[in-house]
């Protein structure tokens, strides 16, 4: 049977998770996240990222993270701006619209979105009638591959306190945004410059998890109790905390992006050299054009995920993880230089 290309989360998880997990299972521990595993990891992540009063709160999964912390800081007739093209927007199945609260989209561009395109919708949401700007959300990397730069970040970062919203960072491919050779964005500016982001485990080697970091101070009052009233505090939290701290007490976490990432490199060059259109992407999501039957037959052997479909072209989705070998690769390349 071939690899499969399909996503970053359909293997269990990287061996040296599930060995701290075995190591530990017999440990009595205090249960809901509130033990020594958990408060390791979160020493470990804080000072990766440089958030000295921030707080780390352990999830199971991005669209529960993204929900919860959205819900905790919008009034219901307040609303989250993002991208068309974001996680919360076109792939959680109206979770944060479905609990009350509006999605405010702009057009993308390359995933990203930016300061002048939120200023527009800010001007046209400024009365009674219409919903209110409260925070600003975004994905890095993106829902195409794509990463923000220091400086946009920064640019996002003093608009939203000039005008008083609050900067959201989904990170379930944090790990990739971060380890990308294009990368600019220092992992201490993630302390600094937004009021919250999470850490992907799930789509990074972990066999699931978030971590939440709220840098904010304000925004970190009485979220435990939001989080145990949406029915999302893990009895058995310190199976989060074990894991994260695995991942963050040495570098086994960007190790595992780095190595995704190394491999869709891997990818890139094959498919540039047997003249295969790639959409510019810096990390572990690489979406290719190709003929529809061709596309076709990759989405039965390798799983991969259909984007767009053009009619006689066809945009697919291919995505290396932290068990994707060289030999995969050569696989998948070879197949379709045949199949071309």
């Amino acid at each position: 049977m071939h690899h499969q290309f399909r996503s970053d989360y359909i293997e269990l998880a990287d061996k040296r998770i599930l060995d701290a997990l075995s190591k530990y299972s017999l440990e009595q521990n205090i249960p809901y996240g509130f033990d020594y595993h958990s408060e390791n990891a979160s020493k470990y992540i804080l000072n990766t990222f440089g958030s000295a009063e921030g707080r780390v709160y352990f999830l199971e999964g991005g669209t529960q993270t993204n929900l919860l912390f959205i819900s905790y800081c919008l009034k219901h007739y307040e609303g989250v701006i993002a991208a068309d093209t974001g996680h919360i927007n076109v792939h959680e199945s109206a979770a944060v619209e479905g609990s009350g609260y509006k999605i405010l989209t702009v057009p993308n561009r390359n995933g990203k979105i930016y300061p002048e395109q939120i200023k527009e919708l800010l001007e046209k949401n400024n009365d009674v009638h219409t919903v209110k700007p409260r925070m600003i959300y975004i994905s890095n990397s993106t829902e195409t591959g794509t990463i923000y730069s220091k400086k946009e970040i920064i640019d996002l970062h003093e608009f939203a306190k000039a005008n008083k919203l609050y900067l959201f960072i989904d990170g379930a491919r944090l790990g990739s945004a971060l380890t990308s050779k294009e990368n600019d964005l220092e992992k201490t500016d993630l302390g600094k410059y937004c009021d919250a982001f999470y850490v992907g485990g799930t789509k990074n080697g972990l066999l699931f998890g978030e971590a939440l970091v709220v840098n904010n101070q304000d925004l970190q009052i009485d979220f435990y109790n939001h989080i145990k009233n949406k029915g999302a505090m893990l009895a058995k939290g310190y199976a989060l905390g074990i894991q994260f701290e695995e991942a963050f007490k040495d570098n086994l976490y960007f190790e595992l992006a780095a190595h995704a990432n190394e491999m869709a490199s891997l990818v890139k060059a094959g498919l540039t050299k047997i003249g295969v259109e790639i959409y510019p992407s810096p990390t572990n999501q690489l979406f290719i054009n190709l003929p529809r039957d061709i596309a076709l037959k990759l989405i039965e052997v390798f799983g991969l995920e259909k984007w767009i479909d053009n009619g006689n072209m066809m945009v697919v989705r291919i995505v290396t993880s932290f068990s994707t070998t060289k030999e995969d690769v050569d696989d998948l390349i070879n197949y379709i230089k045949e199949l071309l």
